[in-house]
Formats: C-alpha cells, sequence, structure tokens
C-alpha cells in the first residue's frame, strides 16, 4: 500500500484511530492496591519500574517503590542478575539483552512472588518515517507515514510503534504484519492541524518540534496486553503468581527522528 493509498483510507478512520493514539494508562479499580510491573529488556539493558495502583477517585500514584527484590535470568545462558536501584527508583541493569535468548523476570514483593518469560527480539530496519499536509473538511492535517522492514518468511511478527514529540511520547499503537506488502509494514497516524490555534494541545506540532519514530518487535502476547489498553482494559496477566499488573518485554528498538516544518511538509490532494 502506497501513500497515497494509505493516506485515502486513513481520511475514513480518522475516528477508530483517534480512539487507539493515548499513552498507557491502567484502568484501575477500587480494590486493595495491586503490584504494577513495567519492565523492558533492550541491548542497552534492563529498566524495571515498580509502583501500586491508586483508587480512581484519587490521582494516580507514580512513586517508585523500591523494596522489592528483582532478578533477571537468561535461560539461555543458565546465568541470572540482581538488580539494583537507582536514582529514579527504578531497578536497573546495564548487562545487554541478547538477541533469541529467553529470559525470565521474577518480582518478590510482600511475600509474594511475580513471574513473566519472553524471548529477546533482534531491531528491524526502518525504511522511511514522512509527512504530508492532507484537506480536511474542517483544516489540513500532516499524516505521519513510518515503513519498516519485515521478515516476510515468517507471519505474525508483532510491533509496539511510538511517536515523541521531543522527547515525550506522542502517539503509540500495537501493529503486525497483516497488512505488510512487499516485506514492509506502514505505520501512520494524523498529527496537528495546520492551524495551530485550533488544535489541541495533546496533538499540536509547532514548527521545529522533533518526531521521533520508533519501532519494537514484541510478542503476540505483548501485542495483545497493547491492544487491550488501547480499548480501555487492564489487558491479560502477564506475570504468573498472586494478581498484578504490567509487562515484560525484550526487544531492539529501532529509532529514527524528523523535525517538523511545516512548509516544507508537501500536500497530498485526493
Amino acid at each position: 500500500m502506497n501513500i497515497k493509498d494509505l493516506i485515502l483510507y486513513a481520511s475514513g478512520i480518522v475516528l477508530l484511530l483517534t480512539g487507539c493514539e493515548k499513552e498507557i494508562d491502567f484502568d484501575y479499580i477500587d480494590i486493595e492496591p495491586l503490584t504494577v510491573i513495567e519492565a523492558n529488556l533492550t541491548p542497552e539493558g534492563i529498566v524495571v519500574a515498580i509502583t501500586e495502583t491508586t483508587p480512581m477517585a484519587e490521582p494516580m500514584n507514580q512513586l517508585r517503590l523500591t523494596d522489592a527484590t528483582v532478578t533477571l535470568a537468561d535461560l539461555d545462558k543458565g546465568t541470572a542478575i540482581t538488580l539494583q536501584t537507582d536514582s529514579t527508583g527504578n531497578y536497573v541493569d546495564s548487562t545487554p539483552g541478547i538477541a533469541g535468548h529467553r529470559y525470565r523476570l521474577s518480582v518478590e514483593r510482600n511475600g509474594n512472588t511475580h513471574e513473566a518469560e519472553t524471548v529477546m527480539f533482534a531491531a528491524t530496519d526502518i525504511v522511511s518515517a514522512e509527512l504530508n499536509w492532507i484537506s480536511m473538511p474542517y483544516d489540513e492535517v500532516a499524516v505521519f507515514q513510518g515503513q519498516f522492514l519485515d521478515d516476510s518468511s515468517t507471519h505474525g511478527d508483532c510491533y509496539w510503534v511510538k511517536l515523541y514529540r521531543n522527547g515525550k511520547i506522542y502517539k503509540w499503537g500495537e501493529i503486525d504484519d497483516r497488512g505488510a506488502t512487499d516485506g514492509l509494514v506502514t505505520y501512520f497516524t494524523f498529527t496537528s492541524r495546520k492551524d495551530t490555534d485550533q488544535e489541541d494541545d495533546e496533538d499540536v506540532l509547532y514548527d521545529g518540534d522533533i518526531l521521533t519514530f520508533t519501532v519494537s518487535p514484541v510478542t503476540r502476547e505483548m501485542h495483545s496486553y497493547l491492544e487491550a489498553l488501547s480499548n480501555d482494559s487492564n489487558g491479560p496477566a502477564m506475570f504468573t503468581g498472586p494478581r498484578c499488573l504490567g509487562y515484560f518485554m525484550a526487544s531492539s528498538p529501532t529509532s529514527v527522528s524528523i523535525i517538523f516544518h511545516p512548509d516544507e511538509i508537501p500536500s497530498f490532494q485526493k
């Protein structure tokens, strides 16, 4: 599918995409606080954030909890490391994740043990990242399109795609290879209106803003988890043991950045 086809298709599903583009949030309910584990293993090492749920009527508590014992085991090498907390309260270790290896994360807290296993994915290659103006009834809107390589010899490959604005999360989504064409997967999303005075703060882009497109290959389980989050659900349980929320992902993210210059973006006329 080329850019013209994508934009024509995109203009018909604005409402659908808008409903899926949000920062990750957990649908907490008024019960005893649950442990929330968010763990990311990459070639740069591992970072694990541990928090607790809060009652829905209260502001979300992002205070990092440091009363746990967190270990990461490389099941292929037969080794394990104990993570240490950093100045932000995250549990970290700089040992690189190895593509193709399987890992187990264990979190012991309050007498409970939560465990999850996953495989480490290798990086894919981003082929392109661009913006095009598209005329909508209310204004012109900048459509972002990013393309990246997909292994056509395998089926069911899944990805977590994120778009950052000046280093902070802007848009995100889960995607798989069902729409791949000639070994390429395409992600596209609406961004800012040309008339910035009429745009919401969460979507507006200004001249000079830096957009960073990041692609992380993930498991089907992680894809399902992200899909649930985008539909305002906590998602399937990814840890064994007593109930907790969160995920454990091992991937090699790839990123490219472009600078938003509205006067230099080409227009696509339907």
